[in-house]
């Protein structure tokens, strides 16, 4: 397997592991103890392959200075690259922490985008938008939160958001139907979002109410058991 490839795997389950996070919630222990050995792992590799631009013995016949300009670069360019991807990384963890109205909300969506596009099939992309109308549930009931009741533009941040897991309910669903149609997922995750998105109605203007109450009516005839 090439280094590109291993790269972007590890950056997909970083992704993938980074999202499963209830919202203001924080990276487990296990996943900061893991990235710090990658990043550690990474410097190692650094020291011990010289850059594309050196040549065996090149250092021995150049003066003692250049060699030392040489090798600060080299040690500054490490530490600027471990720097930039734990900066990243930190800036990954408040943005799946973010819900509509917040700044790095727009990055976290970017994120969730990409990966849906990089699904390696069908069933995995059905089942990354279905993940993704989860998670705007979830954001909706931030959104109704006690906390957030008189922030302003609410009622219109519910209303996209609750555009936006119909959307991908429906996408992801039509798609699971199409390659797996007797999948035991499309039941759970019906049950489940009814049970998130019932208590909501209360709670919600007369416009999302009614959209929401048309979200439950389809994805109640998704939650019965087959006849």
């Amino acid at each position: 397997m090439g280094r590109s490839r291993r790269s972007r795997e590890r950056v997909l389950g970083h992704l993938t592991e980074l999202r499963e996070l209830p919202l203001g919630g924080g990276p487990s222990d296990a996943f900061r103890d893991r990235l710090r050995d990658e990043l550690l792992a990474a410097r190692s590799g650094a020291c011990e392959h010289p850059s594309r631009g050196s040549r065996p013995g090149s250092s021995r016949r150049g003066p003692r200075s250049l060699r030392r300009r040489v090798r600060a670069r080299s040690l500054l360019s490490q530490l600027a690259t471990l720097s930039l991807a734990a900066a990243l990384m930190l800036s990954a963890f408040a943005t799946y922490r973010a819900v509509p109205g917040d700044p790095l909300y727009p990055l976290k969506r970017a994120a969730e985008s990409t990966l849906v596009r990089l699904s390696d099939d069908d069933v995995e992309r059905a089942e990354r938008e279905l993940d993704s109308a989860k998670t705007r549930a979830e954001e909706m009931a931030e959104l109704l939160g006690s906390s957030r009741e008189n922030s302003p533009g609410k009622d219109a941040l519910v209303g996209k958001t609750l555009k936006d897991m119909e959307e991908s309910t429906r996408s992801g669903i039509t798609r699971l139907e199409r390659v797996r149609p007797r999948s035991p997922k499309i039941r759970s995750f019906a049950r489940d979002q009814r049970d998130m998105v019932e208590p909501m109605l209360e709670r919600m203007d007369g416009d999302d109410q009614d959209q929401a109450t048309g979200y439950l009516d389809y994805i109640e005839g998704l939650a019965a058991p087959p006849g």
